[in-house]
């Protein structure tokens, strides 16, 4: 079974995302900061990571620098899910290495044609 860390310091986020990722046939691992969506990929690195922005401890973006410098730390899945909708904040998430970019709030819908761009699931049908 794929695995996914879904890292939002807030608990709602975390538990709707567990949610619709279930559905969709991921495990999930949950994070509330930086720092412990960190340690958990030097524990086992997952497929795919539901990434907030705005983090106490350690914040999406520098997560995101760290978890790319980690041997294997190229290959999961990175999608941003925050409310930061600027441009610059958009640029500099995929200038850091994120694969996509969604906007708080969001339903299975997004969250399927999302990871359907970036090749974690084949089709929307398929969940």
């Amino acid at each position: 079974m794929r695995t996914c860390l879904v890292v939002d310091d807030s608990a709602v986020v975390r538990k709707i995302a567990r949610r619709i990722l279930e559905e969709m046939d991921f495990q999930i691992v949950e994070a509330e900061d930086g720092e412990q969506a960190l340690q958990a990929c030097k524990n086992a690195i997952p497929e795919a990571i539901l990434l907030d922005w705005n983090m106490p401890n350690m914040d999406g973006y520098e997560f995101l620098g760290n978890l790319r410098r980690l041997p294997g730390g190229d290959t999961p899945k990175v999608v941003f899910c925050t409310t930061e909708n600027d441009i610059d904040h958009i640029s500099r998430a995929l200038a850091a290495g994120a694969n996509e970019y969604i906007m708080k709030p969001f339903d299975k819908e997004i969250i399927s044609a999302k990871f359907q761009e970036v090749g974690l699931v084949t089709s929307p049908e398929a969940v």
